[in-house]
């Protein structure tokens, strides 16, 4: 009796307790059950999903502060405008920097165009002069080629800017600009941009000297070549046609480069070639030996490369974004097509075969054409000009063979003699400033082309720049070039030469374990290897 009591009391006591009190306790029961079965259901989820919870939390939290930070109060008109003007030259350094990388990116395909059409037993010595190369044309032209060509000076040389120091307010253009550098003051963009693609045209035009040269030149004698060409000689004519120079004054136009880039390379490669002389067997009893590429494969590859880093060369050379990049990068295709369509055409009909290195260099021959001209032109007279680089270039290389100037890969013919009609047909084909198709306005190109019912005001100046150019670059070179022979000899040993420069210049090969050329001519001697000829056997050169 008294246990029923006892219970009957505290049953009472409980309903005396606070309501409150009740509702606290089951919301507490509630909460810890809650985080319980989170707890639970965390731990069944695999240890990737478990990686993503902080993730998510810190998407939810940083969400939250950008949702508060639009609330801020509405920026100022100058503040407005300056954030535009920065976003246009942020533009500007994007667009410049990309088409410096696509140039850039071309030494990959000189270098694979280069091996692919010289012998496999100089494979190695190729494809190092090409990588080094820009090593060398990088610090020559920062020391001093970049001042020599943009620097503040007179009309023939810049003498401002070494190692690319000076006064400089870059981004700053035209009259706001102030420093030592105001051949490039009508872009806007920073100086570390415009040295960075200035400097891979410079590293270009040492690069076609590679090819013309190739298989007999000593190593040192390459490297040091290409920086007297990209520290001075380059820089030099540069500077008379980019750099406010006299051909500027004169009204010289070269866009992109046909004569500052690739016909300087074209006659720097020229005399490089004449001063080394042939290949050993070369031309045996009056006649010209084929000494085929070994691996027309990655030449092919090497060709698409250069096509596209052209798109950045061109197109690259506005420096800023502009809706000319569309029309530069038709032109250079199209002229890029119809080379290489011409090309395949006059080989069919002239030499009786296709011949793929044709077709490779009409390609390029139309892309060193068109360099000069891109922006000048309608796309109608950019076919035209790309068409007869292609047929120039099938009739040259064969012309030099035949005066003996050995070139293995047709460098002179697609960047000298190509180059040079690509400058002459700016004089030709030019639309004038304005016109129908407004294509450039006042002052920013060349006047009316004589094709074009302009007369001879715009072809004069080419003709003028075409010669002093050339004549400037081969006095020069030849002199480089005559100074080291007589020093170092500029020229491998005929032993070396016919066991490969891979070899005797630098201890390896690029295909160990494959037969390659061991004479003069270019064929593989059984008789090396432990094997003797029979009768019908046939000989393969590699």
């Amino acid at each position: 009796m008294k246990l029923k009591l006892k219970h009957k009391k505290k049953w009472r006591n409980d309903r005396k307790r606070p309501q409150a009190s009740r509702y606290a306790s089951s919301s507490s029961v509630r909460t810890s059950t809650f985080f319980t079965q989170l707890q639970k259901a965390i731990k069944r989820l695999s240890p990737t999903w478990r990686a993503c919870i902080p993730l998510s939390i810190f998407i939810v939290l940083a969400w939250g502060y950008a949702a508060v930070a639009q609330d801020a109060p509405a920026a100022s008109p100058d503040r407005t405008t300056q954030d535009l003007l920065d976003l246009r030259v942020g533009l500007d350094t994007l667009w410049v920097c990309v088409a410096a990388f696509l140039v850039f990116f071309m030494n990959a395909g000189f270098g694979m165009l280069e091996t692919g059409f010289c012998r496999q037993k100089n494979a190695v010595n190729i494809l190092s002069k090409n990588l080094i190369v820009f090593a060398l044309s990088t610090i020559a032209f920062w020391a001093i080629g970049f001042a020599l060509m943009f620097g503040d000076g007179n009309a023939f040389f810049g003498t401002n800017g070494w190692f690319l120091t000076g006064a400089d307010n870059s981004p700053s253009t035209g009259d706001a600009y102030q420093g030592v550098f105001s051949a490039l003051n009508w872009t806007g963009v920073p100086l570390a941009a415009k040295f960075l693609f200035q400097l891979v045209f410079a590293g270009t035009a040492a690069t076609i000297v590679s090819g013309a040269v190739a298989e007999r030149i000593k190593f040192v004698d390459f490297l040091i070549f290409s920086l007297l060409l990209v520290g001075i000689a380059y820089p030099i004519t540069g500077h008379w046609i980019w750099g406010g120079g006299w051909l500027t004054d004169a009204g010289f136009w070269d866009f992109a480069g046909s004569t500052v880039v690739h016909s300087v390379g074209g006659w720097a490669a020229l005399t490089g070639a004449a001063i080394l002389g042939p290949r050993l067997g070369k031309y045996q009893d009056g006649v010209s030996v084929a000494m085929p590429g070994h691996n027309m494969s990655i030449a092919m590859l090497g060709c698409l490369i250069l096509w596209l880093g052209w798109f950045g060369f061109n197109p690259g050379s506005t420096m800023a974004v502009s809706p000319s990049i569309a029309h530069i990068a038709v032109t250079t295709n199209i002229a890029a097509s119809t080379g290489g369509i011409a090309a395949t055409i006059v080989a069919w009909l002239y030499l009786g075969k296709p011949d793929l290195s044709m077709i490779i260099n009409g390609i390029l021959a139309g892309l060193v054409a068109i360099t000069a001209p891109c922006a000048f032109v309608s796309l109608p007279w950019a076919a035209v000009i790309g068409f007869i680089a292609g047929v120039i270039v099938v009739f040259s290389v064969t012309w030099f063979d035949k005066i003996r100037i050995d070139d293995p890969v047709g460098a002179t013919s697609v960047h000298l003699v190509c180059g040079v009609w690509g400058t002459l047909a700016v004089g030709l084909f030019a639309e004038g400033p304005g016109g129908a198709l407004n294509i450039y306005e006042e002052g920013a190109g060349p006047i009316r082309g004589l094709l074009l019912g302009g007369g001879f005001g715009a072809l004069v100046p080419q003709i003028i720049g075409v010669l002093a150019v050339g004549g400037f670059t081969v006095l020069v070179t030849t002199i480089f070039w005559y100074i080291l022979k007589a020093t170092l000899g500029i020229r491998v040993t005929p032993r070396e030469e016919v066991e490969g420069l891979d070899i005797s210049e630098h201890g390896m090969e690029a295909y160990s374990g494959f037969l390659k050329e061991a004479d003069a001519s270019g064929m593989a001697d059984p008789s090396v290897y432990g094997a003797t000829r029979r009768p019908g056997d046939v000989s393969s050169t590699y």
